[in-house]
């Protein structure tokens, strides 16, 4: 484990950002949302930079937010719009399970590949909760009636199914061989051709962005604070269940 929870490595104009903290399932703390924001700033900056490719170490992509240092709803909305903003291709690289919070990292990502082991779902809804700021990438990218079933139950699903609705591009058994004729294209493709098209592809995700970030930020801080948040969060931590389960 990084010392932040967070490496960097570059390969052939291809920057790596490895979420590094595998003992909470590299959870969003406000640091790692912090580090890794700074991060993609500098990669964004960087033209030797021509792509960045975001990944993890352990068996979890993210749990999504850390219950014990959460970031604040602000920070995280900054995050997910500084990726969907960078002028670099950003690939999520996905070989392990995805929880709540990080799917709006999967979500913001302009590709994402996934192995046919991983998992994903929404738990937010099974902690009073609801995938408040997440949404901001999710709902102009992904199936809504998939998504409406998905958000309200927290159920599980497979790489198969995540790939169908529009959450992943692309899944295999291996993972870095389903990516690595995207990271071929991205090397062959000129930097301002890179740029320009990223900037037609988000267009519409961005609108959501200046549409809805304040509204969504004030609800996920309003559901965070309630009673119900602190039961069900309690009762996660707790490893048991919530008081409304029946």
């Amino acid at each position: 484990m990084t010392p932040t929870g967070l490496a960097r490595a570059r390969e052939r104009g291809v920057e790596t950002l490895t979420l590094d903290s595998p003992h909470n399932r590299n959870a969003l703390s406000a640091a790692l949302v912090g580090d890794l924001a700074d991060a993609l700033t500098d990669a964004g900056e960087d033209p030797g930079v021509r792509a960045v490719v975001l990944t993890h170490t352990g068996t979890t992509f993210s749990a999504g937010a850390d219950l014990h240092d959460p970031p604040d709803p602000d920070a995280l909305v900054a995050l997910l719009r500084g990726i969907v903003e960078l002028p670099k291709p950003v690939v999520a690289r996905v070989a392990g399970h995805v929880r709540a919070g990080g799917l709006g990292l999967l979500a913001a990502c302009d590709i994402a590949g996934a192995s046919t082991a991983s998992t994903f779902a929404f738990t937010e809804v099974r902690i009073g909760v609801a995938p408040a700021v997440i949404s901001l990438p999710l709902l102009p990218r992904t199936d809504p009636r998939a998504l409406a079933r998905y958000y309200l139950t927290g159920e599980r699903l497979d790489a198969a199914e995540a790939t169908r609705i529009g959450l992943v591009t692309a899944a295999g058994d291996d993972v870095d061989a389903v990516l690595a004729p995207v990271l071929d294209g991205v090397r062959r493709a000129s930097p301002q051709g890179l740029a320009e098209t990223k900037r037609l592809l988000t267009a519409r995700v961005l609108e959501a962005f200046d549409r809805d970030a304040a509204d969504l930020t004030a609800l996920s801080a309003r559901l965070f604070a309630s009673p119900q948040a602190r039961e069900g969060m309690t009762a996660f931590l707790e490893r048991r269940d919530p008081e409304w389960v029946v």
